[in-house]
């Protein structure tokens, strides 16, 4: 029996996966999981760059405003609930017809990788290593976790989002818990699913990817981001709020830095980000490379001929 298909769109940030996305889903006449473990925020919408109210209208979207800030969610409670969505849309209890397809687009490669080959086992750290770093982190700062990982796990460091805190300090409770490298316990085998998958990736020349997230920026400070962050400000040590976009205006509002700065780190720490992004994926020879200017037929065609076992 031919498996259902979970084409899942990857790429740098800014460089057109919600729009090939969308294509996509109304080409297979299908729906759209969101794997962007920021999109998931109801109270982050500029910084985070949620589709539109027209592009949420054209084809139906899961997992986009779908938690607060405020929800302790991890993304373990990502893959449960996203691998029992995906199988409900699959393989209705009803007896009716499921999707043949369905397309999963997302900025998170682990995310995205934790539905498609389920997530790695990790040992369990103590609540005394955990607080003993976040106590480390409010005194030391952030720079020297980040050193003492580039140490210990050098793998993990160019991998991780090294500006993100809680990233950090979980490879640190991993390595201090079990005395090896996180990185180490990425290389089990993919978890068996009910369905198949294809990565369909978009790239471009990194002076255009920069070129698009620089204007991206500008185009979110226009939009309301200042506002956006002020409004969150008094609750800025969530753990969703570690995120570009948002830290750098924490800054600026705790006099540490000027909006000029501000802006000028979003930029560039976004530019880090998509860097990050692009390792990640390009470690996975799964990924079926296209320019981000490729027609959605042909990608389309690609996917049909690739996938001609699948069920669609």
């Amino acid at each position: 029996m031919k498996k259902p298909l979970l084409i899942c769109v990857v790429g740098p940030t800014g460089i057109g996966k919600t729009a090939l996305a969308i294509e996509l889903a109304q080409a297979f006449s299908t729906e759209i999981i969101s794997s962007d473990s920021r999109q998931f925020f109801r109270e982050m919408r500029i910084g985070t760059a949620v589709p539109s109210e027209e592009e949420l209208a054209a084809v139906p979207h899961h997992f986009i405003h779908s938690h607060s800030i405020f929800d302790d969610y991890s993304v373990g409670d990502f893959e449960r609930e996203a691998v029992e969505l995906i199988e409900s849309k699959f393989y209705p209890k009803d007896g009716s017809e499921g999707f043949s397809t369905l397309i999963m687009v997302g900025g998170s490669g682990l995310y995205t990788d934790a539905v498609v080959k389920g997530l790695d086992s990790f040992p369990t750290a103590s609540a005394e290593i955990r607080e003993t770093l976040n106590k480390f982190l409010e005194t030391q700062g952030l720079e020297v976790l980040q050193n003492i990982l580039k140490e210990v796990d050098p793998a993990y460091f160019e991998k991780v989002d090294i500006q993100n805190p809680h990233r950090v300090i979980r490879a640190l409770e991993v390595f201090e818990a079990s005395g090896l490298p996180y990185s180490t316990f990425l290389n089990e085998a993919a978890t068996k699913r009910n369905f198949d998958h294809c990565y369909i990736g978009l790239t471009a020349d990194r002076e255009i990817i920069y070129d698009r997230i620089n204007r991206r920026v500008d185009l979110m400070i226009d939009n309301g981001l200042l506002e956006e962050a002020k409004s969150l400000f008094p609750y800025k040590n969530q753990n969703a709020l570690q995120t570009v976009g948002y830290r750098e205006l924490f800054d600026y509002f705790d006099n540490k830095i000027s909006l000029a700065d501000a802006i000028s780190e979003i930029k560039k720490n976004t530019r880090r980000f998509a860097k990050r992004q692009l390792t990640w994926y390009r470690k996975n020879p799964d990924v079926n490379w296209f320019d981000y200017e490729t027609p959605v037929d042909e990608i389309v065609e690609f996917v049909k001929d690739r996938n001609a076992d699948s069920a669609f």
